[in-house]
């Protein structure tokens, strides 16, 4: 899923194409795409681009008389700047915005349709969209701690979850645990002030920084083969292979269709973490410690 650095570089991306430019037709593919009736889609067309910006995870494009398209691309979908008028594919294809100078793309891959548009007339409208979580960046430590208590939760989970924290996702929050040392299971509420000043600092560090590379991948061209995974992540979809700091083997709990990288040699002081499915079907056998998993 696009996160937060993807989703910046796809506004570094759009704002010098369609900011002042004419959103000309809203052609909708996908019946489950569209997720509003009123504003109608011809409400949009005709109207200038006044700007974009990110919601969470959600694209939107400001346009003229207080109109707004937002566009989340859940897991799958996907943005493609083409040429004025480029057909919608029929197998991918979920959406194409006709701009005076290009046509912006929606794809969706799979057989799942999870991507979403909202079309919405007002700040009430557009603030409805907005999940409320803070961005990391407007975070002073003590703020962040705030956020971090609110609700007893797992570290994984509490990153993850928009109502407290914006644009994070699986694979961020999985760097962002391995930066700070700390264990995805571990409970907020049993960190001491040292640990959250660790931890502050190092999801500061881990959205600036790959926010920066994202952008700079892109740079005047748009964003390509988008995804939350990179060669250079240290624990995010490196399960088997040796921690870049310690050398200690990547390991991965999977529930729901979501998994988690983590190093025990750097995040658990070398406990394996157990995977619900796994630990249950091998249950003595499974490894508990680094020492368990090289013998």
């Amino acid at each position: 899923m696009p996160e937060l650095p993807e989703i910046e570089a796809y506004l570094h991306a759009l704002r010098p194409r369609v900011v002042g430019h004419e959103l000309e037709q809203l052609r909708v593919a996908s019946f489950s795409l569209l997720r509003t009736y009123d504003p109608p889609t011809t409400a949009v067309e005709g109207k200038a681009v006044t700007g974009v910006h990110r919601i969470g995870k959600r694209i939107a494009i400001d346009l003229e008389e207080d109109l707004a398209v937002v566009i989340h691309l859940m897991v799958a979908g996907r943005l493609k700047w083409l040429e004025h008028g480029a057909a919608v594919p029929k197998r991918y294809g979920l959406a194409a915005i006709d701009f005076d100078n290009g046509t912006l793309l929606l794809t969706e891959a799979g057989t799942k349709r999870r991507a979403t548009m909202h079309l919405v007339r007002g700040e009430e409208s557009l603030a409805a969209l907005d999940p409320g979580g803070a961005e990391i960046a407007d975070l002073d430590r003590e703020a962040f701690k705030e956020r971090l208590l609110t609700e007893r939760h797992t570290l994984k989970r509490t990153l993850t979850d928009a109502r407290f924290f914006s644009g994070i996702g699986g694979a961020f929050a999985d760097e962002i645990l391995w930066r700070a040392k700390l264990s995805p299971t571990q409970m907020n509420t049993n960190l001491d002030d040292q640990e959250i000043a660790r931890l502050h600092e190092a999801a500061v560090d881990v959205l600036d920084r790959w926010t920066a590379a994202r952008i700079e991948e892109t740079g005047d061209g748009f964003p390509e083969k988008v995804t939350a995974f990179h060669p250079d992540m240290g624990v995010h979809g490196k399960f088997g292979e040796p921690c870049p700091v310690c050398g200690a083997p990547i390991q991965r709990i999977v529930h729901g269709g979501r998994e988690t990288n983590y190093c025990p040699g750097c995040q658990t002081g070398g406990k394996i973490l157990a995977d619900r499915a796994l630990s249950r079907l091998l249950k003595n056998d499974w490894p508990k410690t680094l020492d368990d998993l090289v013998e």
